[in-house]
Formats: structure tokens, C-alpha cells, sequence
């Protein structure tokens, strides 16, 4: 659950194309976080590791592109027995699939700062279009998105066997967003 939440969240801020900015994220600045609920009690993680390109002009929003990579075993609850779960068979399967794939093939300006980026998640090699809505800030050459997107895992097979259902971990997971890019 929390990887289809980061995956998700990261693809929003990676555009590319000839028409349009290149922006280079700074991970230190950058954070994509995922919440959920287990046995009744929220939970949020992030994930430590993700990259991506990024092309897009805020003036020009239909000529962008992104594609985000996430990091599946870097999942940080916080939880030592979540944080070693979630890599394994049962939920990421980082193994067989190690990265979570956000892949946004089209920005639309919905007035002000805020945005959507239209495209495709991909977790444990299950696609998914998503829609993830976004606020640009803008500061000289750096850039500022911040979004959030609600996702069910088990609709990218994220929780297996006694963890397929809500029972324990709830299916719907939060994924947050918060990227800081600069202009190349």
C-alpha cells in the first residue's frame, strides 16, 4: 500500500519534453510519503530513495513530461518489523519489481498553482492510470510541488495471502508528495 502511494506522488513532478523545461529534483529537499492504517492505528512512511526527470513549463503544461522511479526496499515507517515486511513477496516485492514507476504523460493548469499530472503508476508491475493534482510554487529557477493522491493497494497486488484483505492493514493508503527541482 505504501508503495502505490509514493509512486504515484513522485511521477507528478517529472515532465520531459524538447518544448519544455528540464528540472534536476534535489533530494534533500525532497520527500514522497506514504500513510495508512494497521490494526486501527494511522501509520506514515517515506521513501529515501526515488529519481527522476522532469520536463515542464508551467506555461506550457500540456508539453511536459515526468517519469518518477521509486526505491521500493527504501520504505521508512519507522516500525523495524514494517520497515523489513514491506520489501518482501507479500507487499513491494522488491526483489522481483525494486522500483515503483510514475510515469506522466500530461499536465493540465487548473487555475492559480494548482495542476494535474495525468499518467500511469506502476507497482509490482501492475499499471494503473492515475491522476495526481499538484501546487506549483515558483522561486527564480526552483521549483516547489507539493500533491497528494488516495490510492487502493491491493489494485497493484501490494498485500498478499492474510494481507490481500482490510482486516489488518487497510487498502487505502495516502500518497504525499513534496519535491523541490531547479531549472537546468
Amino acid at each position: 500500500m505504501i508503495l502505490a502511494r509514493l509512486g504515484l506522488a513522485a511521477c507528478l513532478l517529472l515532465p520531459f519534453t524538447a518544448e519544455a523545461a528540464d528540472w534536476a529534483i534535489a533530494p534533500s529537499k525532497s520527500r514522497i510519503g506514504f500513510s495508512g492504517v494497521q490494526v486501527g492505528a494511522p501509520f506514515s512512511g517515506r521513501f529515501t530513495r526515488f529519481e527522476g526527470q522532469i520536463s515542464f513549463d508551467p506555461d506550457k503544461p500540456e508539453a511536459g513530461r515526468a517519469v518518477i522511479l521509486i526505491d521500493l526496499a527504501s520504505a521508512q515507517t519507522g516500525d523495524a518489523q514494517r520497515d523489513s515486511a514491506l520489501p518482501q513477496a507479500e507487499w513491494f516485492d522488491a526483489k522481483t519489481n525494486p522500483k515503483a514507476r510514475f510515469e506522466a504523460t500530461r499536465f493540465v493548469h487548473k487555475g492559480n498553482d494548482a495542476y494535474e499530472a495525468s499518467g500511469t503508476l506502476t507497482i509490482r508491475g501492475i499499471a494503473k492510470d492515475v491522476i495526481l493534482p499538484f501546487r506549483l510554487a515558483r522561486d527564480g529557477n526552483i521549483a516547489r510541488a507539493t500533491g497528494h493522491l488516495d490510492l487502493v493497494r491491493s489494485q497493484f497486488g501490494v498485500g498478499q495471502g492474510a494481507w490481500a484483505t482490510g482486516q489488518w492493514v487497510g487498502l487505502e493508503v495516502g500518497v504525499d508528495i513534496d519535491v523541490t527541482a531547479t531549472a537546468r
